[in-house]
């Protein structure tokens, strides 16, 4: 998922952050679904992000922001295929 950023100087802090615990995949829809679940997160950077969002509530700064969200369509089907191994997951189980 971090390949587009795997040369950079601060990929090691990155890839031992985002190893150092468990990991709950969640493949959400629905109308506006990606307008509405970074709306509940807010921004990227927790420092920025209001009170009363996920990441203004729980989040330390832009690496350590509690939860990844798709920005797009076109992002959320490669995440979809990445993390599920299809743009349709199963729904319900």
């Amino acid at each position: 998922h971090y390949s587009h950023i795997a040369h950079l100087p601060f990929f090691p802090e990155i890839e031992k952050f985002m190893s150092s615990g468990p990991v709950i995949a969640l493949a959400l829809q629905g109308p506006k679904a990606i307008e509405r679940v970074r709306e509940l997160l807010g921004p990227t950077d927790s420092t920025k992000a209001p009170k009363g969002t996920i990441r203004g509530d729980w989040g330390k700064d832009k690496m350590h922001n509690v939860l990844h969200a798709s920005d797009s369509a076109e992002t959320a089907k490669a995440e979809l295929r990445r993390f599920f191994g299809s743009e349709n997951p199963v729904v319900g189980g």
